[in-house]
């Protein structure tokens, strides 16, 4: 070959005039001499060395970064079975607890019915709930009546506009007569001339009708009620009256100073841990003696102790709900923290969950929420479109083993916003080893289908790890051509 015979240049300058054999660098290129072929091998086992030395300097960064990943994990995993093993006793306690209020409630709200009945039956109950049925039946008459009326007046009204006035039956005609008497109407055949002198006499009308106001008004006493009223929502708003509810207040009204005996004050100076028992206690005696007659009892006070036992009752039963349900989320995140599906058998993705990433294009700026969702964000002012939600890692291909460094590479965002007569837009990012979690390029591969190309160090296996997994991925694909 002709370019054995020329020798390699001693600086650029030289290289100018005599350059070295094709495809081989000036800085890279050994010197060559008259009749001695170059050692290529060692020009490409440098480059190659070197290479290896920069890509075993990343692992080895980037895999100290995921060891603390890994540690993460484990710590997560320690405060998460502390959690659960702590709402497990707490879960105990309070189940007895709420067991415990709930029979005290059980038994105030007893003695406070039972009181309440007793109240039921004194003559002003029993008054009020008469009058409001009398009440009642007259609404319902009067509601009868009012629909009579307008059948009548439009049977009237009819006859009005159809009879003949020159027809001679008289009893037609006082029919008629009668009804406009009573209804305020002009006669047939006088209201067109009355319809020219009506259009100048707008003054006229609002007397008339103030009169007719002052006229409905004026048989009414002080307190009693109009038509209005009465065909109205007021009556039904008294009518819908809570009276066992008034009957309580008015309990309360007339014995507002009955209960200043020590009985009653020493509540006051009992602890909070047994101030529950005492109120059941005190209930319970109070309720007995109420029920025999032989004290005149406070039916507001029986409810109102009803009412507290009733609300640290639910109060306890809340605070139970919470804790299982702490419980049960930390079982869940628990589950999740070691998934192969998802945060990984080690958890090293764990700690990069909901981390998001962006990159600026110039005219959007794209971001990735590992975990979560991706979205394409106008740097100019617009809207921002989700392009998906993350559903899933590599596992659209059957050759990539599940918890695999290959199954990992990717994950795979869908059900982005609709993209303009297009699909929904989603997102492929596809991961590799790398010493800063980062997205370094964009690619738009079909309409609305997006790559984020990016690294992590959660990919940067200890080098013996990769070494063997290397070793076994070549195995199983060798494996695969025997068969």
């Amino acid at each position: 070959m002709l370019w054995l015979a020329f020798a390699l240049p001693l600086s650029i300058a030289e290289a100018a005039v005599n350059p070295p054999p094709l495809g081989v660098s000036p800085h890279l290129a050994p010197r060559y001499r008259p009749g001695v072929c170059p050692n290529l091998c060692q020009t490409m086992g440098e480059a190659y060395r070197k290479q290896q030395d920069a890509e075993h300097k990343l692992r080895k960064t980037g895999s100290k970064i995921r060891a603390s990943y890994i540690a993460f994990a484990q710590k997560e995993k320690k405060r998460l079975e502390a959690v659960i093993a702590a709402s497990a006793q707490e879960i105990v306690i309070r189940e007895k607890e709420v067991e415990r209020l709930k029979e005290i409630a059980d038994r105030t709200e007893s003695l406070s019915a039972a009181a309440l009945e007793r109240k039921k039956k004194s003559p002003f109950y029993s008054s009020l709930i008469t009058h409001s049925n009398a009440l009642k039946s007259l609404q319902r008459e009067h509601n009868k009546v009012l629909e009579r009326t307008k059948a009548l007046e439009e049977i009237l009204s009819s006859l009005r506009a159809g009879y003949n006035p020159n027809y001679q039956d008289m009893a037609v005609l006082e029919a008629v007569r009668g009804w406009e008497f009573h209804a305020g109407l002009p006669h047939i055949g006088v209201e067109e001339d009355n319809a020219a002198k009506e259009e100048g006499s707008d003054e006229a009308e609002e007397a008339e009708e103030k009169k007719k106001e002052e006229e409905k008004d004026e048989g009414l006493e002080e307190g009693m009620w109009s038509k209005e009223d009465l065909e109205g929502r007021k009556l039904d708003g008294l009518l819908g009256t809570d009276y066992v509810g008034l009957l309580l207040e008015h309990d309360e009204y007339t014995t507002a100073n009955a209960h200043d005996s020590l009985l009653f004050d020493i509540s006051s100076y009992i602890p909070d841990t047994l101030l529950p028992t005492f109120q059941a206690l005190k209930n319970s005696v109070v309720g007995s003696l109420e029920i025999l007659g032989i004290v005149r009892g406070g039916v507001e006070g029986s409810a109102t102790e009803s009412t507290k036992a009733r609300k640290a009752y639910d109060d306890a039963e809340h605070s139970l709900k919470l804790t299982r349900e702490e419980k049960q989320k930390a079982e869940e995140d628990y589950a999740d923290l070691f998934d192969v599906e998802g945060f990984g058998k080690n958890g090293e993705w764990k700690k990069l969950e909901g981390t998001c990433l962006e990159k600026d294009t110039g005219e959007y700026t794209y971001e990735v929420c590992l975990f979560d969702e991706a979205r394409q964000k106008p740097n100019k002012g617009g809207t921002t479109y989700s392009l998906g939600k993350f559903v899933s890692w590599n596992n659209k291909s059957p050759d990539v083993k599940l918890g695999s460094p290959e199954y990992y590479s990717k994950q795979h965002y869908e059900h982005g916003a609709r993209c303009w007569n297009g699909p929904e837009r989603s997102v492929i990012l596809v991961l590799s080893c790398g010493t800063e979690n980062a997205i370094h390029s964009i690619a738009e591969l079909e309409k609305c289908e997006y790559q984020f190309t990016g690294t992590t160090p959660a990919l940067c296996l200890p080098l013996e790890a990769s070494a063997a997994a290397e070793s076994k991925d070549g195995e199983d694909a060798a494996s695969r051509e025997e068969l």
